[in-house]
């Protein structure tokens, strides 16, 4: 992406008479006044402080033969993607950039470019941030009248002039005025009050890992992230600035953990004392060249000021050749915040009673693609349920008669104003599978996760064979005699395996209940039950490369309590399914999860989304509180959480041996 390059571009020059009319500085002199360089930094910052560049001006105003050098050096502004990556390039040329104007309240002095409190500007008009901006301007335009005479140009009212450094005394009035509106905005905004996480502290200096964004499809910048790792260089708030306005500075990733970047400033070196982590899906960070194109301030942290006399130099030498994030950014981040679900759309979902059926539900909420869903029913909505808008929970309208599963009709006769079907594009997709030679049959045996304590894969039936690929499932022991807790899996599902799974990957595997001859072995069960696995050819076996690894943090729903996302862990993988541990609460708790549930999300997703992150369980010695808390975790015949796709294996050629002998030998 190319700006506009200013006069000072070296890849374009004007004629000697246009760059005379260009510059104020050539055309009369004036007093030492702050300016912006094209990285946007301040020269001459404060007088009581060490100055941010050696190239503040002196009492004239005429260029030096230094300062035309520094400004075809100087800046971040043209950024072009690279071949190989869909970050951007930092390269220099040296363009000029002014504020922008419109800013409400506010005014843009016309011969600086000073921007500050429109009532605190210089005359009737508020044209001019002081008296010498407005008596310059007109000496300008006289002379720039004049050249244009000469040039056989007509003249124009304005004369262009290059953006000057603001003044100290207009800045700390632009400050206030911020800070007024920064109230009033506060006042004004819905506030949700939530008890915020601190991630940042909770991953400390980086030794914790967190899972990538790039694990996790189905959220915001899930497909685009690219290569955003360590290295790349952004443009934050200065927090060590000492100034009463906000200021920037330019900080480098050191670590990277979901949407959290542990950062640390230009300058520091190897001083890792002053890094911090910030999200960088947020709106206060930037593509390096952001505080050029906007005229924001980039001031080094005072803490390091003193290590170099010109900061423009440095940052030069520094960046040239480093990567940035794209120009884009923060446009792909809002686009990819928008989700197809609307309020008052209609949908079948589990009815979290009776497992064995749907019901119809409206579309409450929607935050971060999570649906917040009510039964239809349901006068107070208080009857709802939380689940993913990807969940394999949630259906479009017709669905469970096109299939043949149970589905509980609706007392409303009819569909309310302003109530529609989702659409069935909306939702996600199943692979489409041929039921027409070997398929799955009423009583075969497999391995499942149970639904109502998705910590344990148990022994389990198909009870009934649905159509497009959809099972009915029944865990051995602890069945219903009505069927009401039979649950749908489709065929594919990864969370359902042959029977040998467990035993061959080192899974404790839950017998049926009662089930005394123990420790349970397939051969014996099948024996006695009279039965036959289903052939492990049904199943599914595709193992993605997800890059999860143990250790990883992450941001996890409670399927117990879906709509509770909490601070969870990677604990074990294999293949693609994943033990999710609940930091702080017990391993009983933890779940096994597949590679690609929508119910997983990166760290800092709930920061990105605006939904409410569960801390760790807090370990204080007193039982009593996690007791209290566990009575709602403990397993009941209600099912409170959703049944995600978690599991599944991939079987090696020794395994498959062992597994068909076990086959044959029951048959």
């Amino acid at each position: 992406m190319n700006f506009s390059a200013g006069p000072g571009a070296s890849d374009h020059r004007p004629s000697a008479p246009a760059r005379l009319m260009e510059n104020p500085r050539d055309l009369v002199e004036r007093p030492s006044r702050k300016r912006r360089d094209s990285f946007g930094m301040l020269d001459g910052l404060d007088e009581d402080r060490s100055s941010c560049s050696t190239e503040s001006s002196a009492g004239s105003g005429a260029s030096s033969p230094e300062d035309s050098e520094d400004e075809d050096l100087g800046g971040v502004t043209q950024l072009t993607p690279s071949s190989s990556s869909s970050l951007t390039l930092i390269k220099t040329n040296g363009q000029v950039y002014t504020y922008p104007d419109g800013k409400a309240g506010m005014a843009t002095c016309e011969m600086c470019g000073m921007v500050g409190v429109r009532d605190a500007f210089y005359s009737k008009t508020k044209r001019f941030c002081s008296v010498s901006c407005s008596r310059s301007y007109s000496s300008n335009s006289k002379k720039a009248s004049i050249l244009a005479r000469l040039q056989g140009k007509p003249p124009t009212k304005k004369a262009k002039v290059l953006q000057k450094q603001p003044l100290m005394t207009k800045l700390a009035a632009y400050a206030q005025h911020q800070a007024t509106l920064a109230t009033v905005k506060a006042s004004n905004a819905q506030i949700l009050s939530v008890e915020v996480f601190d991630w940042g502290r909770y991953l400390g200096g980086g030794d914790v890992m967190g899972a990538p964004v790039s694990c996790f499809k189905h959220v915001p910048m899930g497909k685009s992230w690219g290569d955003i790792g360590e290295g790349v260089r952004v443009e934050v708030p200065n927090t060590d600035s000492g100034l009463p306005m906000k200021v920037y500075w330019i900080a480098g990733i050191i670590k990277l953990a979901g949407f959290k970047a542990l950062l640390r400033y230009e300058g520091f070196d190897s001083d890792s004392t002053r890094d911090f982590w910030l999200n960088l899906c947020v709106p206060d960070i930037h593509p390096v060249g952001w505080c050029a194109a906007g005229g924001k301030p980039l001031v080094p942290p005072q803490t390091i000021l003193h290590r170099f006399t010109n900061w423009k130099t440095f940052l030069i030498k520094r960046l040239t050749g480093s990567k940035t994030l794209p120009p884009d950014f923060s446009s792909k981040v809002q686009e990819s915040m928008q989700f197809p679900f609307k309020k008052q759309m209609r949908v079948e979902v589990v009815d979290k009673t009776h497992l064995c059926r749907t019901r119809v539900a409206l579309v409450e909420q929607v935050i971060g693609g999570r649906l917040r869903l009510v039964y239809e029913e349901c006068d107070d909505g208080t009857d709802d349920f939380w689940c993913h808008m990807y969940s394999p929970l949630i259906h479009s309208i017709g669905w469970s008669r096109s299939i043949g599963h149970r589905f509980k009709r609706s007392d409303v006769s009819k569909k309310l104003g302003g109530q529609m079907d989702a659409p069935g594009q909306l939702f996600a997709k199943v692979k489409e599978v041929d039921q027409s030679g070997s398929w799955f049959e009423d009583g075969m045996k497999l391995e499942a996760i149970d639904p109502l304590n998705l910590s344990a894969i148990c022994v389990a039936t198909v009870r009934k064979v649905l159509a497009d690929g959809y099972l009915m499932i029944g865990i051995d022991g602890s069945e219903a005699a009505d069927g009401s807790d039979w649950f749908c899996y489709h065929s594919t599902s990864p969370s359902i395996f042959p029977a040998g799974f467990c035993e061959i990957n080192n899974i404790e595997l839950t017998p049926p209940r009662g089930y005394t001859n123990l420790p349970f072995r397939w051969f014996e069960y099948l024996k006695e039950t009279k039965s036959v696995a289903a052939p492990v050819n049904l199943f599914n076996k595709n193992v993605p490369n997800h890059g999860f690894r143990p250790g990883m943090k992450l941001e996890a729903v409670d399927l117990m309590e879906p709509r509770l996302v909490c601070v969870a862990t990677v604990t074990r993988i294999v293949h693609r399914l994943l033990r999710i541990h609940f930091d702080g609460w017990e391993d009983e708790y933890d779940q096994w999860v597949d590679c690609e549930s929508p119910d997983l999300y990166p760290v800092g997703w709930c920061q990105v989304t605006g939904y409410q992150l569960q801390p760790p369980a807090v370990n204080t010695g007193s039982r009593d509180l996690q007791s209290a808390a566990n009575k709602q975790r403990k397993k009941s015949q209600q099912y409170k959480g959703q049944k995600k796709s978690r599991s599944f294996q991939d079987f090696f050629t020794k395994d498959k041996l062992t597994f068909h002998f076990h086959l044959h030998a029951a048959s």
